[in-house]
């Protein structure tokens, strides 16, 4: 392999590190209440369950929206938090530490 292919290989390597180490740090996680959680489809009580979580369960916020406004354990919030592809739990009962936006909205 030459230099310049050796030095094009690493740099290419140190690009895909820095671009994971951007991915991870953007995404927090946080504990929801102490409550039996539904899953939704969609960011509102209209879309269907498609799971549940455990109260106390550890959750990334990979992004928020606005949807059905909903009253939960840490107050009225319409913010809708994106757990994973096509799931969404209110933000009423996820302990964020604010009464709006954790992370940037979905598009």
């Amino acid at each position: 392999m030459s230099v310049d292919r050796a030095q094009e290989a690493e740099s290419s390597e140190t690009e895909d590190s820095e671009t994971e180490s951007v991915a991870t740090a953007a995404v927090h996680y946080y504990t929801t209440a102490n409550v039996r959680l539904n899953i939704r489809s969609g960011p509102g009580t209209g879309y269907s369950i498609v799971g549940t979580l455990p109260g106390g369960s550890q959750v990334p916020i990979y992004c928020q929206t606005p949807g059905t406004t909903v009253t939960g354990t840490y107050g009225t919030s319409n913010i809708w938090d994106n757990i994973s592809n096509g799931e969404f739990i209110s933000d009423a009962y996820v302990n964020t530490g604010s009464d709006g936006y954790v992370a940037s909205r979905c598009s």
